[in-house]
């Protein structure tokens, strides 16, 4: 250190399996307490919400509170308690369940790809037909075997329908915990099979109190910017603040400003910074803010009402663009943008040309 210039390090949130925490979910957690306590366990629930909320926390946290034993569950209180489902985090369950190690524990989500260095697009039905083999097995400790699938939407349609077998004979003593921000990506099938739990986004003064607990060196204004782009998401706040979320959020606000107008040298100048690889998580996050932007001047002008600014120069951008097509259009753009991205990523298309065909389509529009 140097005479204390050095700014301190940002608490770091553990990972969902490891993380004793969790906030603003207190009725979710009860109702999921209640159930057990009653010993009425579906064989599978659907935790869905937006991303980032602590649907994957909650999973986890159940999970371990299923597994513990009756000494451990001591801890977590009674069912009215906030902490229903709260064990302690020394505690052997706890450490296994965080490590990954536990036998009565399984998770299913994208798995790595070597070849490309990163995570798949998708869930493959391998990682599916696990499940199978492992509900097969006789419980290790307390008579339950949990499988809890993160990012169920992510499934392939092969995957998808191996998912749907199982969940049509469930074994006994089996519960399957599946984590959804897109539940109407799942099959109708698989949905009807479920319990389905809802996790609504977080207050805006939480998101606002967990980025100061968790980010404190972040300036109050650019706090209050983030917490505004997070829409009610503690991760996707602490994404957008340590990938520099609201300097690229104004940086689209300056390649959209002169529009229908492009700034052709600009643009390219920008999509080029972000199509290097190791800019991926910046390249990420610019497509999600742009086609949150889009679908926050759709819903206004179907409102007929300004967005609250988040960022100097939106406003204007806004009004600027009121003047091209009807907000049914832009809610479709929304739609349209949000696949080609999504086709980008997972077959490894050319981030450049995506970032550039999504500004002129947008030009289009604005005429």
């Amino acid at each position: 250190m140097r005479g204390g210039t050095e700014k301190p390090e940002a608490p770091a949130i553990p990972p969902p399996r490891a993380n004793p925490d969790l906030v603003g979910h207190e009725a979710a957690e009860c109702g999921l307490r209640r159930l057990f306590d009653l010993d009425r366990l579906p064989h599978a629930i659907l935790l869905h919400g937006p991303r980032g909320v602590g649907k994957a926390t909650l999973a986890f946290r159940f999970a371990r509170f299923v597994l513990a034993g009756a000494a451990e569950r001591l801890e977590a209180g009674p069912s009215t308690g906030s902490g229903g489902l709260a064990i302690d985090p020394k505690s052997g369950v706890f450490r296994r369940v965080a490590a990954g190690g536990h036998a009565d524990l399984l998770t299913v989500e994208r798995a790595w790809d070597p070849q490309r260095r990163r995570l798949r697009g998708e869930i493959l039905v391998e990682d599916v037909r696990e499940i199978a083999a492992f509900l097969r097995l006789t419980p290790a400790e307390e008579g339950w075997r949990i499988v809890v699938v993160d990012g169920a939407e992510e499934m392939n349609a092969s995957a998808a329908n191996a998912l749907l077998k199982i969940l049509e004979e469930p074994p006994q003593r089996a519960l399957l915990l599946l984590v959804s921000h897109n539940p109407g990506r799942l099959l109708p099938t698989i949905r009807s099979r479920c319990r389905r739990l809802p996790l609504p986004a977080l207050s805006p003064a939480l998101v606002r109190q967990l980025i100061a607990q968790h980010r404190p060196g972040l300036a109050a204004d650019e706090a209050d910017a983030v917490a505004a782009l997070a829409q009610g998401s503690i991760g996707r706040a602490l994404e957008l603040a340590d990938a520099g979320g609201l300097g690229l959020y104004r940086a689209l606000l300056a390649i959209l400003s002169p529009l229908p107008a492009i700034d052709v040298p600009g643009l390219h100048a920008f999509a080029d910074r972000l199509a290097r690889p190791e800019a991926e998580d910046g390249y990420r996050t610019a497509t999600e803010l742009l086609t949150q932007f889009l679908a926050r001047l759709a819903a206004a002008m179907a409102r007929r009402l300004p967005a609250p600014e988040i960022a100097a120069g939106e406003g204007e951008v806004m009004r600027r663009l009121m003047g091209g097509a009807d907000p049914a259009r832009w809610a479709h753009l929304v739609d349209e943008l949000g696949r080609r991205f999504a086709r980008t990523d997972g077959l490894n298309l050319d981030k450049k040309q995506a970032l550039l065909g999504a500004v002129f389509a947008i030009a289009r529009l604005a005429r």
